[in-house]
């Protein structure tokens, strides 16, 4: 689906106008701490990944959304379903990235929840695949009813996949 609404949030497909904003949040070392490839070091990083999530959603039909709160124009966060390759096995990877300025606030547990109303609308294998030690990535896939399921090499670090 290219746009949900939640409770609180637009989650709308994201659109090479986003640009600023996925730089701002993907550059910033903070919500980078956990990501093995760190943050996006300029903006042409930044627009080659987001022309991959245009790809994704031009090519299969999904990808990530841009967040923002009902009624107002920010983006406050990034995430949703990605189809992937996981050990062999084509998934649809969970991901939520938020502004600090936006964490504790359960927009990513929000987000979480919906992205699995997709998927299962979907027939898909919902998974996340978070590093061990980030701890608020974990308890907010277990609180969206993911499960861990075993640790495997992604990104060449240790990382926990957790299954819907």
């Amino acid at each position: 689906m290219e746009t949900v609404r939640t409770a609180r949030l637009d989650l709308s497909r994201v659109t090479l106008a986003d640009l600023p904003s996925v730089h701002e949040l993907h550059s910033d070392p903070g919500t980078n701490v956990f990501n093995p490839a760190g943050p996006s070091p300029d903006l042409e990083s930044s627009r080659a990944m987001l022309d991959l999530w245009l790809a994704d959603w031009a090519e299969r039909g999904l990808g990530y959304w841009a967040v923002r709160r009902i009624g107002e124009p920010d983006i406050i966060g990034i995430g949703g379903l990605r189809r992937a390759m996981i050990e062999d096995a084509e998934v649809l990877n969970l991901y939520y990235r938020f502004r600090p300025s936006e964490w504790g606030h359960g927009y990513a547990l929000e987000l979480a929840q919906a992205a699995l109303r997709v998927g299962r609308d979907l027939g898909g294998t919902v998974v996340a695949v978070i590093r061990a030690d980030n701890v608020a990535s974990w308890r907010v896939a277990e609180r969206a009813g993911l499960r861990k399921d075993r640790t495997i090499r992604y990104g060449g670090v240790p990382n926990d996949v957790y299954v819907a």
